[in-house]
């Protein structure tokens, strides 16, 4: 069973992505990072790629990481950044009652993503 099987399929991904960019709209650290954004096209990208990572059905058709958050690099998105939206995607997770070892996949696959993201 896949991840995204584990956590729920596309109720429980919908769910983590809208209680996700509530926190991340609410921290002062990352929150500069969306102005400007359209943020019900940008949480529609983010659960289909979502989706995609943990395993369930492939419906992104997004830029890849690197490219994606190429322009938030050039403002300045560096790895403190990146650990804030860890530590709110972890506090998502645990809102919804993830188990702990399924939270541990899920952050395993957003870290991996972290040298793309951050353009290293």
């Amino acid at each position: 069973m896949s991840l995204y099987e584990e956590i729920g399929g596309e109720a429980a991904v919908n769910a983590a992505v809208d209680i996700f960019y509530r926190k991340v709209l609410a921290d002062d650290r990352i929150k500069h990072f969306f102005d400007g954004v359209d943020m019900a096209r940008q949480a529609s990208k983010q659960k289909a790629f979502l989706t995609l990572a943990f395993g369930g059905p492939n419906n992104y058709s997004g830029a890849d990481m690197r490219r994606g958050h190429a322009h938030l690099v050039a403002k300045g998105l560096n790895d403190s950044h990146f650990d804030a939206v860890m530590e709110n995607l972890g506090a998502t997770l645990t809102e919804l009652n993830v188990p702990g070892n399924l939270i541990a996949q899920a952050a395993a696959i957003a870290e991996s993503t972290r040298n793309d993201v951050l353009g290293k």
